[in-house]
């Protein structure tokens, strides 16, 4: 059965996703609060929010706090012949979508850098499905690929392209047509347009559309790197949870190749997003690859976790005439059976436990079991 996870708060969600990245290599990035704010003005285009805090250190620069991990560490991670492996745990601050008011958000991902191959990609990606599958069964990861994108619709100006392409990221193809024929595109490239826009699903559904509307061996390519990808998530088995969506497409000025968003469900908007993003890199002098993504953890407070949380598993209550000793070892006994123990001399206005003990001087005696 479908359900959402436990995870009762962020640090037990990073602590989850820590020991998931460390399993395939993944080294931890520490990175400083603020960044120098000509960082963030120079690529505006590649944030989700362009409001920024800032101010004036003590030598008269203008800083920024961080409103995004990837841009910092792009810029600071050194060239190398390999490739680097890197994971954060960082607060960023930003309005939340809708909102009016910055917010301390706590964010978790992490940073494939250097030399990049199908593999690399394969592996982000199946750790963004398993980071999601530890917060709920019920994922969705959503894949698209923005040289597919970009080379279909390479001969359209670019002030056109991105308005068409705003119209297929809307799904909307009424919208579609009626550009196409204001903009005096052909009727081939409007069907491909229209075609594009609705095709969704797992890539064993969706070969045959993609193919009919490839344009040269390009394209070819990029749908063979989709099915490569997705012969490796057979592997690591969360293929039935990733979809094929071309109406994902993210600033191509920094993004190259597979770009992707995850979703929980009881969030009503991603909640996971990354992406091949080689141009970044090449922007700031790097002369690398790159592939990450990030998870949103405040969004998480939108879950309805069930209803079986508890404080702990076991209320300890005591009065004074039991000795501190003999509470620690009962405590110990109780957590030696692998159940989570809150020792108090009075009983918890709110708290919520799975049994309720009391130590006296013949043992432990129930008070309560909850079911």
């Amino acid at each position: 059965m479908d359900k959402i996870k436990c995870i009762k708060n962020d640090e037990e969600a990073i602590l989850r996703f820590k020991n998931l990245y460390r399993q395939y290599g993944y080294k931890q990035y520490k990175m400083s609060k603020f960044e120098e704010y000509d960082l963030y003005a120079e690529n505006k285009n590649f944030l989700t929010n362009s409001n920024i805090i800032t101010f004036t250190d003590l030598n008269g620069k203008l800083m920024a706090l961080k409103p995004d991990v990837t841009l910092s560490i792009a810029k600071n991670v050194k060239d190398t012949d390999g490739i680097q492996k890197l994971y954060y745990s960082e607060n960023v601050y930003r309005a939340r979508k809708g909102g009016n008011e910055f917010r301390e958000i706590m964010q978790t991902g992490l940073e494939c850098m250097g030399k990049i191959d199908l593999y690399s990609v394969g592996e982000v990606l199946m750790l963004a499905a398993k980071s999601l599958e530890e917060i709920s069964d019920s994922y969705i990861i959503d894949i698209s690929h923005t040289g597919f994108v970009a080379e279909l619709f390479k001969d359209i100006p670019e002030e056109k392209r991105e308005t068409l392409l705003s119209y297929v990221n809307a799904k909307n193809s009424v919208g579609i047509r009626k550009i196409c024929r204001k903009f005096g595109l052909g009727v081939s490239l409007t069907e491909k347009a229209v075609k594009l826009a609705s095709i969704y699903g797992p890539f064993e559904s969706v070969i045959d559309e993609l193919k009919s509307i490839s344009v040269n061996n390009r394209t070819d390519e990029a749908i063979d790197e989709l099915e490569g990808i997705y012969k490796m998530l057979k592997v690591f088995g969360c293929e039935k949870n990733i979809n094929i969506d071309f109406s994902i497409i993210n600033n191509m000025s920094y993004y190259n190749g597979i770009v992707f968003k995850g979703y929980v469900a009881g969030i009503p908007s991603h909640i996971l997003s990354g992406g091949r993003y080689d141009r970044l890199l090449q922007k700031l002098g790097k002369n690398a690859g790159a592939i990450g993504f990030a998870l949103y953890l405040d969004m998480l407070d939108m879950l309805n976790f069930e209803d079986d949380e508890y404080d702990a598993d076991v209320l300890l209550l005591y009065d004074e005439s039991i000795k501190p000793g003999d509470i620690a070892s009962a405590a110990l006994d109780i957590t030696s059976e692998g159940e989570s123990v809150a020792a108090s001399a009075e009983m918890p206005a709110n708290g919520k436990y799975r049994r309720v003990v009391r130590i006296t001087e013949r043992g432990l005696e129930n008070i309560e079991t909850v079911d």
